[in-house]
């Protein structure tokens, strides 16, 4: 394909804050966003040329943005496969849809990165109620139940550490589909994020140590340390092993753990990454922009780290309060998403600091 020229028509499906900062990163670059969202309180319509708020599966809608876009893209892996599967073959569309299949199912996600010689945690699958004692006991306790779809940022997911929970960790995961998987003991964990061209060029960048806080990204930092330096090469090597097989292009994440056997594979994100964030000030390329210029067929951008250490702090629930407090710390950059409202664990902006 050749390369879109600038003043094209990106369409981005999704409309949340990554689907914001994509296309800020395309405007600079000179194209134009088309954002598809259901209705909701989508902040990537502040910055998109236009938008349409219609389900994922309305196939009239998801036509008429196809036939305004010269090329789809998402900002959210958790889209139904099905409707988009109709678009295809009317605009192209980066990453493919294997990407996002994969991506959707736990199970079906660590038997392709274990038939490509991953290390994962142990797990077993369970359908129903009934199947969860021999889940269970086939990774022992404690474990962790996860729910095969749509689960993110510590939703749908329950521990469990005696029999008594198993009840109700079944209730809360939605009475679905999961996996029970054995705990990880890890020192750390971390990302690796790369962009893959439309020529199979991969580029990445620094892997950041990552913080959770129940569930949800607090912080990720560079440099991650030694332990997580001494995996790191592997770890790429294996991400790069399985963008290569889905034919990707884009930017593409696989987080892990590290451990003292070596980096465990965790999850892929087929998208751009909340740990990566900090890419916009502490990189030379963001991951925005080197994703824009791998579904447009344009160069890579540079990968580098630009500063000796990199913090960048998610902002949840009330913490965007404090953007005068952060305004006036040199070494910081804010970012507010503009969400209409700040609930308790909902990522309302990030603050990057850079220290050269």
């Amino acid at each position: 394909m050749a390369a879109l020229p600038p003043g094209s028509t990106i369409g981005i499906l999704g409309g949340g804050q990554l689907g914001r900062m994509l296309a800020v990163a395309a405007a600079q670059l000179g194209y134009r966003c088309h954002i598809y969202a259901p209705p909701g309180d989508n902040v990537a319509c502040d910055v998109g040329a236009a938008y349409t708020v219609a389900e994922y599966d309305d196939l009239a809608a998801l036509k008429a943005f196809a036939d305004a876009c010269d090329v789809v893209t998402f900002e959210f892996e958790n889209v139904p496969v099905p409707p988009l599967e109709t678009i295809t073959g009317l605009v192209p569309v980066y990453p493919p849809l294997k990407a996002l299949e994969v991506a959707q199912d736990r199970a079906a996600e660590k038997n392709f990165v274990r038939a490509l010689g991953g290390k994962t945690a142990e797990f077993a699958l369970a359908e129903d109620e009934s199947a969860l004692p021999a889940a269970i006991d086939a990774v022992g306790m404690p474990c962790i139940l996860k729910t095969i779809r749509f689960g993110y940022d510590g939703k749908g997911q329950a521990r469990i550490t005696a029999r008594g929970d198993i009840a109700g960790a079944w209730e809360r995961t939605g009475s679905q589909p999961v996996i029970a998987e054995a705990m990880v003991a890890f020192d750390a964990e971390y990302s690796v994020i790369l962009v893959r061209g439309q020529d199979g060029e991969i580029r990445f960048w620094d892997s950041p140590r990552n913080l959770h806080v129940g569930g949800i990204l607090a912080t990720s930092t560079l440099p991650a340390g030694a332990l997580v330096e001494r995996q790191q090469q592997d770890a790429r090597a294996l991400a790069a092993a399985v963008a290569s097989a889905l034919d990707y292009v884009g930017v593409f994440t696989a987080e892990f753990f590290a451990s003292a056997q070596g980096p465990v594979f965790n999850e892929i994100a087929p998208r751009v990454h909340n740990s990566g964030h900090w890419t916009i000030e502490g990189a030379a390329t963001s991951q925005f922009e080197n994703h824009i210029r791998a579904i447009c067929g344009l160069p890579l951008g540079a990968t580098d780290t630009v500063a000796e250490r990199v913090e960048m702090e998610n902002l949840i629930g009330d913490d965007g309060d404090r953007f005068e407090q952060i305004l006036s710390d040199p070494a910081a950059s804010l970012h507010l998403y503009g969400k209409a409202e700040a609930r308790p664990g909902r990522k309302i902006g990030h603050v990057t600091r850079l220290y050269r």
